[in-house]
């Protein structure tokens, strides 16, 4: 089955670091904008990230921005998530998805959803 395989959470003490990564398993990762999502269970999801296909252009909820950095190495087929000065409200399940478009501009739609890795922020 193609989908991302999440890696990388864990728990950590408030102000910590984590780097997550997300492998690209069974299709290629290259035409792809790839985005980072996270969601508390009983809460919306929250589109953290998106990075385009070929510029690495990206952006980030206002939430997050100066603490998380997503970058991509298309020949390892992996996204990753920078995260630094983690707070108990970053506890969440986080997992990346692609889009339907190289672009992380515009209407988009997501598919190969992995199962997500745990990160609890907690002292």
């Amino acid at each position: 089955q193609s989908q991302f395989v999440e890696s990388g959470g864990g728990l950590v003490q408030p102000g910590g670091s984590l780097r997550l990564s997300c492998l690209a398993s069974g299709f290629t990762l290259d035409p792809f904008a790839v985005a980072w999502f996270r969601q508390v269970s009983g809460k919306e999801r929250e589109e953290v990230s998106c990075i385009s296909a070929r510029d690495s252009y990206t952006k980030y909820a206002d939430s997050v921005k100066g603490r998380f950095s997503t970058s991509r190495d298309n020949a390892k087929r992996t996204v990753y998530l920078q995260i630094n000065g983690l707070r108990p409200e970053d506890t969440a399940l986080y997992w990346c998805a692609a889009a339907n478009s190289g672009s992380c501009k515009g209407r988009l739609v997501y598919g190969y959803r992995g199962q997500g890795t745990q990160v609890t922020v907690s002292a």
